[in-house]
């Protein structure tokens, strides 16, 4: 008999590693940045930052070893744009970063909020300095978004969270141009009933390349009596099919546990929206909001993951 109950996440043991009283400017809170290890080694953080307007912007944080000593930008990186960008009237919220090699540029997707509701916004950039925005490309509601690093035949492909009257399930669409978005496809559910994925999911962190396929990070929701919790599975993905499932996890494998997890603006939330590798290419650095109000870190090892879900996981037959 598997162990199921393995601990896969490592919280680092001073947590957080950024809060509101970091920030130069004052703001509300900090927490679900988008990652991405510079070509220096440099970690990058993107991290959504809520002011007390309630309205959310993009601030950028970096570390020599993605743990400690952030220099974070004085100013805002990349503000709400309502006036060119009406989609962007309610702030801009949960980067996830993907560095596309073919064009030599990071692809930033963001949710954008305003009184349509939560769509789905692309903006690229080489510094993270200047943006150029190709605004919306998956409508309301829509979030939990990040592309692929590589087109696969001749496409590249987003994968997404929409949420229709069934439910909200992970899909992925497909674009020449990453303008126009087509063929999309269901490629996991939410389960029903009394499951921890039941009913809602999203992709957490941009999915990880390995040889054995995309590897998956995704947040199940599960409402209670008093509120929701929001924790974290496994699945993975073919590397050539990405819509194909190959595996997916029964159980969570990370929650809310800590004090930091459980209080805050949301408590009970673990939510990654970022991840680095490091040299030896096996260690993971997962950077996570909690609570809604803090960044935090838990390391893994890939591999570790990998096992974990060959030994747990099954394959995924169409509705569950």
């Amino acid at each position: 008999m598997s162990n199921h109950h393995v601990t896969l996440l490592h919280r680092y043991a001073h947590n957080p590693i950024l809060t509101a009283d970091h920030w130069p400017y004052g703001v509300n809170t900090v927490f679900n940045p988008g990652a991405t290890m510079l070509e220096d080694g440099t970690t990058l953080l993107l991290c959504r930052v809520e002011d007390r307007s309630g309205l959310s912007h993009l601030n950028v944080a970096q570390s020599a070893n993605g743990i400690t000593d952030w220099t974070i930008d004085d100013k805002p990186t990349l503000e709400p744009h309502p006036k060119r960008h009406i989609e962007e009237s309610w702030g801009i919220e949960d980067p996830r970063i993907t560095f596309l090699p073919e064009l030599g540029e990071y692809a930033v997707t963001y949710t954008s909020y305003s009184r349509g509701g939560p769509g789905v916004s692309l903006a690229l950039t080489k510094d993270f300095r200047t943006f150029e925005r190709l605004g919306v490309i998956c409508q309301p509601e829509d979030k939990d978004a990040a592309l692929l690093p590589r087109r696969i035949n001749g496409t590249w492909v987003l994968i997404h969270r929409p949420v229709t009257t069934l439910g909200a399930h992970i899909w992925i669409s497909r674009s020449p141009d990453l303008v126009y978005w087509g063929q999309h496809k269901m490629i996991l559910a939410a389960r029903k009933g009394a499951w921890w994925d039941a009913n809602k999911i999203g992709l957490c962190t941009p999915v990880i390349g390995t040889p054995d396929g995309w590897l998956m990070l995704y947040h199940g929701v599960r409402m209670t009596p008093s509120g929701c919790l929001y924790r974290l599975g496994l699945a993975l993905f073919d590397l050539e099919k990405p819509e194909e499932c190959l595996l997916r996890g029964d159980t969570w494998i990370f929650g809310p546990e800590a004090e930091y997890e459980r209080a805050g603006d949301v408590p009970n939330v673990v939510f990654p929206c970022g991840y680095t590798v490091q040299p030896d290419g096996d260690t993971l650095h997962l950077y996570y909001g909690a609570a809604d109000t803090s960044v935090c870190l838990a390391t893994a090892s890939i591999d570790a993951l990998l096992q974990w879900l060959k030994a747990n996981g099954k394959k995924e037959f169409g509705d569950v």
